[in-house]
């Protein structure tokens, strides 16, 4: 039996390492047409050889906005310089919204879908931390000088590449500052903007720019599900009144019986006990003890299922401290709050904004592979909005770290901004 479970496990581990992206398919002819008709044009020309010009100052507002810190839930500062970039562009309908998006828009001709571009204004640090850009060589490296300050900047350049060359599309699109993408977050910023903002119902295909490589394509939105679980009771001396119920107990017994739960490799589900604190001293029983649990998946279904164990483990444990130990002095509870609610989602590999993206990749000479991942897209893909979420620079590392960076070498980005322009041009009908 033991021998059995083993393999198992052993199963279920070589499963998740070999589960790897899925590579691009073949695209419908008529995307790849319309692709090869845009690149064949003057004007795209034109706006790509702006962006080769426009390399230097790129590099400065990456290193502008980084230098405006953005913490959680105070991105105020650096979304009102964005919005005054964004003005500065020509932008018409430029604005903050209430949740502190910054917001532009570049009209089209008409006749053809609203399309947002967007990249989030938030960092993962935590106010005073310093923000100053070092540079070595072709990287500059600061804390969030990634995630996503070179997204922010990258969507500025592409929309000068499309003033430079006169190019008119029949779509308006939205050019998207948001808050609140980062940790607990919770996409606040995206969710404001699709159910709340003015643009609600209205939009057809969004983007997100998001990450560092030259072939990644998100398409899959992992959701996620955080709890904090304070547990409470009524405390104590450790030796004088020993034998009552204790909150540390019943929360360890809620990890011990969570990290018993099984989940499958594919869709990809996990869970996590991530944060702790409590207690007032060694020699006391707790009277309030707390942990943040996360759980992702893949998959919606897996994901509901994979919180209601937990939140019956919870109960359970609850049940079982209080029939262990003595209650006389009251019993343990628990305080369930939910922190984070990231919904899961897919934007299918045949629909024409993932097939027109992909030729866009394709015909700047990088295969994408179709990925999942926790980032903007995640909102518009659980509400059926065509959503993806494409590379802001094509080499980085260290992301949440104070050590970030980001290679702003000429030619690699240069595909990376070549391969946005081309499928945004795509999508919003370029004339």
């Amino acid at each position: 039996m033991h021998s059995t479970l083993r393999k198992l496990r052993h199963a279920l581990v070589v499963g998740t390492l070999i589960a790897g992206p899925a590579i691009a398919q073949d695209v419908a002819p008529a995307h790849t047409e319309t692709v090869k008709r845009i690149m064949d044009s003057q004007s795209f020309k034109t706006a790509v050889d702006a962006l080769q010009k426009d390399h230097d100052r790129w590099i400065s507002e990456v290193i502008k906005l980084t230098e405006i810190p953005a913490p959680p839930f105070k991105e105020q500062e650096r979304s009102k310089a964005y919005m005054e970039m964004l003005k500065a562009h020509g932008l018409t309908d430029v604005e903050m919204d209430e949740e502190g998006n910054a917001i532009g828009v570049r009209k089209g001709t008409g006749g053809g879908p609203l399309v947002v571009v967007s990249a989030h204004l938030d960092t993962v640090f935590p106010e005073g931390t310093d923000v100053r850009v070092r540079r070595d060589g072709t990287r500059l490296a600061a804390p969030g000088v990634g995630d996503d300050s070179a997204g922010l900047a990258t969507l500025l350049s592409i929309v000068r590449a499309m003033d430079a060359a006169g190019i008119k599309t029949k779509s308006d699109i939205v050019f998207l500052g948001d808050v609140g993408e980062e940790g607990l977050g919770d996409l606040r910023g995206v969710r404001y903007f699709f159910t709340k903002g003015k643009y609600k119902d209205q939009v057809k295909y969004f983007y997100s720019l998001d990450g560092s490589s030259t072939t990644r394509l998100t398409n899959c939105g992992v959701g996620s599900k955080r709890y904090r679980v304070t547990y409470k009771g009524p405390g104590g001396h450790s030796f004088g009144a020993f034998g009552l119920v204790n909150p540390m107990a019943a929360m360890a017994q809620t990890v011990v019986e969570m990290y018993k739960i099984q989940t499958p490799a594919k869709p990809k589900t996990t869970y996590s006990a991530s944060v702790t604190q409590g207690g007032t001293s060694v020699n006391s029983i707790p009277n309030e003890v707390w942990m943040e649990f996360d759980m992702r998946s893949e998959d919606a279904k897996e994901l509901d299922r994979l919180e209601k164990r937990f939140l019956a483990i919870v109960n359970q444990s609850l049940e079982t401290e209080n029939f262990a130990r003595s209650t006389k002095e009251g019993t343990i509870t628990a305080d369930i709050k939910l922190v984070g609610d990231r919904p899961a989602g897919r934007t299918d590999e045949k629909t024409d904004l993932v097939q027109l993206t992909t030729a866009a990749f394709l015909a700047n000479g990088s295969k994408p592979t179709y990925e999942c991942g926790s980032t903007d897209s995640n909102m518009p893909m659980s509400l059926g909005i065509p959503a993806v979420t494409i590379p802001r620079v094509a080499k980085a590392d260290r992301s949440h770290s104070l050590d970030e960076w980001i290679d702003t070498d000429p030619e690699s980005n240069h595909t990376v901004k070549k391969t946005i322009l081309t499928t945004v041009l795509a999508v919003s009908g370029a004339q």
